[in-house]
């Protein structure tokens, strides 16, 4: 058999088009995604870092873009981030123990940790609008 023939006859890699979408693949993606942007909302973490470090000026300067709406929405998203980040992280520490690996369970899981990250987002943030 030639070299051309042997790749012609190897088995072609399923793409994302043949697999059907099911919860826990929906939130592992979610899982890289929020470590994406956890990643990224740090350099903003830094930015107010140094804002408080600046002086009066720049802190009231760098606490106006935060305190805009654009500013809440974002600390929203990364506060969602975070927490689903967290959850999808002790999910998969439970799977690392040999528990929570039924299919039953995983999604059980899978949702327990998406709506578990809601919730908990609009607690804190329930929680923050309160105190302020």
């Amino acid at each position: 058999m030639s070299q051309s023939d042997v790749k012609a006859a190897r088995p072609l890699s399923p793409h994302l088009q043949v697999y059907k979408l099911i919860l826990t693949m929906f939130v592992s993606g979610l899982h890289r995604i929020t470590g994406v942007c956890l990643y990224l909302g740090m350099f903003f973490v830094a930015w107010w870092l140094v804002a408080v470090a600046s002086g009066p000026a720049y802190y009231d300067f760098a606490m106006g873009i935060f305190g805009s709406i654009i500013g809440y929405l974002a600390l929203i998203g990364f506060t969602w981030s975070l927490i689903l980040h967290t959850l999808g992280g002790l999910r998969h520490f439970l799977w690392d123990t040999g528990r929570g690996l039924g299919p039953g369970t995983r999604d059980k899981l899978a949702l327990a940790s998406l709506v578990g990250s809601i919730v908990l987002t609009l607690l804190v943030w329930i929680i923050v609008f309160a105190v302020a």
